[in-house]
């Protein structure tokens, strides 16, 4: 007599499950990170959101690793962005320092929000053509986990040693609708969803991604302050790279028009 096995879910379809967990897992922690922050733990309240962001990068890259791409994953991980990444970082950064500024303070954190869905919706929208695949490796404006975690910069760099030197704070409002406007805007910037390293060259990526873990373990919100920084230096480069690339593939499509009319 044969026994059927109880399954939750069959094995073909583990590979479309995994993805949504990271992706449950970092709303979880967006969540949580509101509470760290209600409680006055604004450190605990900064790593959540930043885990939070780094699973947000993961489940994708997993999903599409192991072919468990699907449109209820795209869905999920939309919805989970605006929590995680619209309402989150905008109550942390509100119960640290802009409830000190009454309702104006609560209208940026809103104006954020607002922007930051806005974002999103333009993202699943956005597709291209098979002549403009190029462009997948750049993002319209700033990605939403990005804005999230450079609106919380004041706050990193306060929990840092480099307060001792400076305080970021005054920059606090101004710098969340800077973000903000970023966020909805055209400018683009680096996506990093497909970086080829060349195999001579995998080595010192290894010791490059050693070395900045070792790094936030022992200078966490020091190193975190530096990345921000450097990802907002950034955007130069982003907007050249991308102007010169679109210019080279003009140039290619001209130059297949001239030879199709010759």
């Amino acid at each position: 007599m044969n026994k059927k096995k109880f399954k939750i879910v069959s094995v073909s379809k583990t590979r479309y499950i995994l993805p949504s967990v990271l992706t449950l897992v970092g709303v979880c922690l967006g969540i949580s990170s509101i509470k760290f922050a209600m409680d006055g733990n604004f450190a605990f309240a900064v790593l959540f959101l930043i885990v939070a962001a780094i699973l947000d990068g993961l489940d994708g890259r997993v999903a599409r690793l192991i072919k468990g791409t699907s449109n209820f994953g795209k869905e999920l991980d939309s919805l989970t962005d605006f929590v995680s990444f619209g309402i989150a970082p905008g109550f942390i950064i509100y119960f640290w320092e802009l409830n000190k500024f009454g309702k104006v303070g609560w209208l940026i954190v809103l104006f954020y929000a607002v922007c930051c869905v806005l974002r999103l919706a333009r993202f699943n929208l956005t597709k291209f053509e098979e002549k403009e695949e190029w462009k997948n490796n750049f993002f319209q404006g700033i990605p939403s986990p990005a804005g999230g975690c450079l609106i919380l910069l004041p706050l990193i760099f306060e929990l840092s040693n480099f307060s001792n030197l400076v305080s970021l704070k005054v920059i606090t409002p101004y710098l969340t609708i800077i973000i903000s406007l970023l966020l909805i805007s055209k400018l683009p910037t680096f996506s990093f969803k497909k970086i080829s390293i060349k195999r001579n060259m995998t080595i010192f990526l290894l010791l490059g991604v050693g070395l900045f873990f070792v790094s936030i373990i022992q200078f966490t919100f020091e190193t975190l302050s530096l990345g921000l920084l450097i990802y907002l230096l950034l955007f130069p480069l982003g907007i050249l790279n991308y102007n010169k690339k679109s210019k080279s593939v003009e140039n290619e499509l001209l130059e297949e028009d001239q030879q199709d009319i010759l």
